[in-house]
């Protein structure tokens, strides 16, 4: 008798204890897989991989006008003019074309360079999975004269596809509303879509993109015929440039386009976006690294000629607006969410571009050049005074608990894993969050005076400021290039501010310093802002903490207004240690906001907004938020 045969734990495992998931069950089974989370990042990205697709037809030549409409239901739709999908009936699995593509993972025109020699959605699993994590979606497309539909529910064509009157216009038309069963999250961001689709704007010159928003009569439409020069200059506006008119180049060549677009501002920090197909590698990649090689290399060639003094990536995108467009036939991303390029032989081919196409354009434009050498040497030469300052941060970061900052109170755990941080404004809310918190996982930073406005101030003044260097010192992961979550003491880091306008400031510069010299820490998701409560409800011996002024109006109106005692807080270092425990340190009744990428990008331009030293742009975003405003703290 085999070991196998005198097991019997093993006598159940045989061929039918292997699962086949049929169709897009698998999709259903594990939607992470496919689009990254099920929160807001991945309800976003579903309604993302529809207008992908239209994207690609635009970029094989077929579709200038893509509209987005989001109804009061939460269903969605996206209509394009584009070819349509195919309808014929696909030669081997003898369905229409259509059912195929909404319903089978990995088919799709993609596949075949003759169909888009260039896409965005080379997985070929977008529009399917999209499906597949739909409560139920019609598909439309006028095609070949006719109008053809089809209906699916979860991923399942729902009956046959049918034909009806005739057209004599072409393009697709989906909608589709998101599977609550799915999604934790299942409510589509305005603001934040119409972000992404105003850059997709961008990104594909002469595209008309149309929004509206049924739930709240927003409507927007986005066409920049500049392409990304009109990006550089928007992302720019509320900044001063030293050049006049944005540095372009491009490169065309059978398996691939790059275009660059760059302009020199005289502020201090740098704002980089990359993408692959109108994808926003957040993460960057080779495209992008190949660029930074070659600027680097340019630059120090022509500031050699000036000093002796060797110029470092740093030095040359201080102040730099920059936009990398790479289009494709053949991007590698990592994973199906597309924020890094992987395709080592872009990296050659981008700094070879970048560095020949550069070089031309400075020789033909030698005021330009010395404007822009200038700046990079008074850079270096900040970089190289800031020198001592930085390795005494270095220093200090060390893991011994002595040298970190003294108004760290720190926590005993060592594991970052189980460790986090809370940055605290003021010094009576830092004093409670110490007597209220959990000493063993929990360590509080409070910040003693203004945080340093890090859109307006140079690397030596980062280091010299004593609430950013205490920040650095104490998460331990360096700054800019050299910052690494690898090396950070905790596995949070919380920003715990007041609920008003001043706290909101407050949170607000600093995720832009996040964003700007630690951005691999919003990217790995370590960052969260904790929110305070603005209210403390007293009624029938019970106390409810409320967040929100909607939240309290609607507990008012359940209740009435009878026997009802409502304090506002100002702030936290109203609330004493055992409130501050219940409502904003304690992980089982707190509320967290993880902060995202795109969370962060907004909140950075809101504040280049109101902050830079242009008065145009700061006025316009006024009168345009004034009907917004709720509550007014004086």
């Amino acid at each position: 008798m085999t070991a196998a045969e005198s097991d019997p734990k093993r006598d159940d495992y045989s061929a039918s204890s292997i699962k086949v998931l049929k169709g897009l069950e698998g999709v259903r089974k594990r939607p992470a897989m496919y689009i990254g989370d099920t929160g807001k990042r991945g309800l976003h990205h579903i309604l993302e991989e529809v207008v992908d697709n239209a994207i690609d037809e635009h970029l094989a030549g077929h579709c200038t006008r893509i509209s987005i409409t989001i109804h009061k239901n939460n269903s969605v739709t996206v209509e394009d003019n584009g070819r349509g999908i195919p309808v014929d009936i696909h030669p081997e699995l003898k369905k229409p074309a259509l059912e195929v593509v909404m319903t089978t993972l990995h088919a799709g025109g993609k596949f075949d360079s003759k169909s888009y020699r260039i896409s965005g959605g080379l997985h070929g699993v977008g529009v399917s999975v999209t499906n597949a994590l739909s409560e139920w979606m019609r598909v439309e497309v006028k095609r070949e004269g006719r109008v053809h539909s089809q209906e699916y529910s979860k991923g399942r064509a729902t009956g046959p596809m049918k034909t009806g009157g005739s057209t004599e216009e072409t393009g697709t038309k989906i909608t589709f509303r998101p599977d609550h069963e799915m999604f934790s999250e299942t409510t589509f961001d305005y603001d934040l879509l119409s972000s992404r689709f105003e850059e997709l704007s961008f990104l594909n010159a002469g595209l008309q993109i149309d929004m509206s928003d049924e739930r709240t009569g927003k409507k927007d439409s986005f066409r920049h015929d500049g392409g990304i020069k009109s990006y550089v200059k928007a992302l720019n506006k509320s900044r001063t440039p030293i050049h006049p008119e944005p540095i372009y180049f491009s490169d065309k060549k059978q398996d691939y386009e790059l275009e660059v677009a760059m302009q020199y501002t005289d502020g201090y920090l740098k704002t980089i976006y990359s993408f692959v197909n109108g994808i926003n590698t957040i993460e960057g990649g080779t495209h992008e690294e190949g660029w930074r090689t070659a600027l680097t290399r340019v630059l120090n060639k022509y500031a050699g000629e000036k000093e002796t003094l060797q110029v470092k990536g740093d030095d040359v995108r201080e102040g730099l607006t920059a936009v990398i467009s790479l289009r494709l036939t053949d991007p590698q991303f990592e994973g199906q969410t597309k924020t890094k390029l992987g395709n080592t032989e872009v990296k050659s081919i981008a700094a070879k571009v970048t560095y020949e196409k550069l070089s031309e354009f400075l020789e033909e434009n030698p005021q330009v050049r010395s404007i822009i050498i200038t700046k990079v040497l008074e850079a270096a030469k900040a970089r190289e005074a800031a020198r001592k300052a930085k390795e005494l941060v270095r220093r200090k970061s060390a893991f011994s608990t002595g040298s970190l900052p003294g108004k760290l109170a720190d926590c005993q755990v060592r594991d970052p894993d189980k460790a986090e941080l809370f940055i605290v404004e003021g010094d009576s809310a830092g004093g409670s969050s110490k007597q209220g918190r959990d000493r063993r996982t929990q360590a509080i930073l409070p910040l003693r005076g203004k945080v340093l406005n890090t859109e307006k101030a140079r690397i030596d003044k980062i280091y010299e400021n004593n609430e950013i260097s205490a920040m650095i010192t104490a998460i331990g992961t360096g700054i800019n290039d050299e910052c690494d979550p690898s090396k950070s003491r905790y596995g949070k880091i919380l920003i715990m501010a007041d609920s008003d306008v001043d706290g909101n400031h407050i949170v607000t510069l600093i995720l832009t310093f996040f964003y700007r010299y630690m951005k691999p820490m919003i990217e790995q998701g370590k960052i969260y802002v904790a929110n305070a409560p603005l209210y403390r409800v007293k009624y029938r011996g019970k106390v409810t903490y409320i967040f929100t002024d909607k939240e309290k109006d609607e507990f008012i109106s359940q209740i009435g207004t009878s026997g009802v005692l409502i304090q506002r807080f100002k702030g936290l270092g109203e609330m004493n240690p055992e409130q501050l425990w219940e409502t904003t340190l304690n992980p089982q009744t707190r509320r967290l906001k993880k902060i995202t990428i795109e969370d962060a990008k907004i909140a950075d331009d809101v504040f280049s907004t109101l902050m830079g030293s242009e008065v145009g742009p700061r006025r316009e975003f006024i009168i345009k938020n004034s009907g917004d405003v709720k509550n007014l703290d004086i």
